[in-house]
């Protein structure tokens, strides 16, 4: 096993450390939960309600929802609409999967996820679609030249109205939900899935338009115009849109892990990031302005190239992310809180996924054996009086009753069988999830860590370790034999023997915690 991530931490500046000894002392100071949450600085009085604020994005939402809906049927007609909705909605899954794969590390919860890809197809596409038109009538009625408007209008205007207003939500994300918005990876998704959006309610009014084309022309086929704009949106260039605004997204991923003393950088990097997808974006629409094959140009000479360096940026600070992992945990290991091999497994996404479905398997099939075990008059299983046979003592599968022979006639009914599996299953996957939101906390634990280091952790740096601790003690019964397990099967931890799979410790005794079951083995 390397010291080299012990070594490292060693070497960096010291950050104060929670002991695993006073761990009485700690957890008793933990607030209630309803206070786990640490707010980001309210902006006013009416903001106290958490009510209120939710009930007015999601009205904002709505209302922004409607209006650009019904402006996008306004031009493209009904039938237009519902083409262009049905062909649109093809490369949002595609999207969202890659973005949400780049963010496996530290999943970024799905609000605010939902809410950047709302604002991006509701909000920001009102915006730009109202902005852009009076902007262009301005313009045309200024210079008179309606042609040169239109040009002037998709190069110039456009860029900066569109992108101004997905990176809305990307500033509002970084603002309000700062303790989720902790560097490159997290910017990168959160401008990903706005710019998804945006360009979901964008395909809809291209291709409903070319659709309306194609029925006064009576173009079919492969060769109509609709089929034209789905193959140069959809298929050449999905993420055109998002490799637009991810630019503004590492400008803010970049002011996050700067320190919060440097308040000039912290303004102009998401600034700078801002200005480039402006660029990118309006070399992007004024290509078909270079001639025949100023577009064929513009799109291999320099947006495949940029989309192929985005890519290994995105790629390479996940790993980082991973890497911080291995720096950073060693120290609460040195100091109790973890097993030495969890900071081996958790900075590594194969043994990650190992540990979630060892636990998952070892969990399901100590359901199946508590269920298939015979119970003495009086006692009561090892998963507790909630998991008792449903037939009181001595019933149960896989044995009689008190003066019966076990036999299949006396056996349990298909019924009980059924539900041992599904109770089974059900334990099977609490262990799973136990030990996803086990590596989720120490994730978040790391990177918080090096936001201290780095001079970038708030002043409620103590609270929220402490709550992140308090976190992982309450599912560590159940992840740390799982990742121990996981360290050692992918080599990242080499033992004398290997052990059986999934992991070979004691049978679990269960208990539970809140709305979920743990182990302590």
């Amino acid at each position: 096993m390397s010291n080299g991530p012990v070594q490292q931490w060693q070497s960096q500046p010291a950050v104060p450390l929670l002991e695993e000894q006073r761990v009485g002392e700690i957890l008793a100071a933990v607030p209630e939960r309803r206070h786990w949450r640490y707010r980001p600085r309210r902006v006013g009085m009416v903001w106290r309600s958490r009510t209120f604020r939710i009930a007015a994005v999601f009205t904002v939402l709505a209302l922004c929802g409607l209006a650009i809906l019904a402006l996008v049927r306004d031009q493209t007609g009904t039938e237009g609409f519902l083409v262009g909705l049905g062909l649109a909605v093809l490369p949002v899954p595609l999207l969202m999967a890659a973005f949400r794969w780049l963010d496996r590390v530290e999943p970024a919860p799905w609000r605010n996820l939902l809410f950047s890809f709302a604002w991006g197809a509701f909000a920001a596409a009102l915006v730009a679609i109202i902005a852009n038109s009076f902007a262009t009538r301005w313009i045309a009625t200024a210079t008179a030249d309606p042609s040169g408007a239109d040009t002037l209008g998709a190069t110039v205007i456009a860029p900066v109205i569109e992108e101004s207003a997905k990176a809305a939500a990307v500033l509002l994300i970084f603002l309000f939900r700062r303790r989720e918005f902790n560097g490159i990876v997290d910017g990168v998704v959160i401008a990903g899935f706005t710019a998804s959006g945006f360009a979901f309610t964008e395909n809809i009014l291209y291709l409903g338009t070319a659709f309306g084309e194609d029925q006064q022309i009576g173009t079919p086929g492969v060769v109509s115009v609709t089929a034209a704009t789905f193959f140069v949106r959809a298929v050449m260039s999905p993420f055109a849109h998002p490799l637009f605004t991810v630019l503004t997204g590492i400008g803010f991923g970049l002011a996050a892990v700067s320190a919060r003393q440097r308040r000039i950088r912290r303004i102009a990097l998401p600034l700078l990031g801002l200005v480039l997808a402006m660029g990118m974006h309006a070399l992007w629409n004024g290509s078909a302005s270079f001639g025949p094959y100023g577009f064929y140009a513009v799109y291999g000479v320099f947006m495949v190239p940029v989309f192929g360096l985005m890519t290994w940026l995105a790629i390479w600070s996940r790993q980082r992310e991973l890497r911080t992992l291995s720096a950073e945990l060693p120290a609460y290991a040195a100091a109790g809180w973890l097993t030495p091999a969890e900071p081996l497994a958790l900075s590594s996404m194969r043994a990650r996924g190992m540990a979630r479905d060892a636990a998952r398997h070892r969990h399901t099939l100590a359901g199946r054996e508590n269920w298939a075990s015979p119970y003495g008059p009086g006692s009561a299983p090892p998963y507790g009086p909630a998991y008792a046979p449903p037939y009181g003592p001595g019933h149960g599968p896989g044995f009689a009753s008190p003066g019966q022979h076990a036999s299949p006639r006396h056996g349990p009914s298909a019924q009980v069988t059924a539900h041992a599996k599904a109770q089974a299953k059900a334990h099977g996957r609490a262990a799973a999830r136990a030990v996803a939101e086990y590596e989720s906390f120490a994730t978040s634990l790391a990177s918080l860590r090096r936001q201290a280091r780095r001079g970038a952790a708030g002043p409620d740096f103590a609270e929220r370790e402490l709550e992140l601790l308090h976190h992982l003690w309450q599912r560590r019964d159940v992840a740390a034999p799982a990742l121990t397990y996981a360290a050692q099967a992918t080599g990242r931890l080499r033992p004398h023997h290997l052990p059986a799979a999934p992991y070979a410790y004691p049978p679990p005794q269960r208990t539970q915690y809140g709305g979920y079951g743990y182990n302590r083995s």
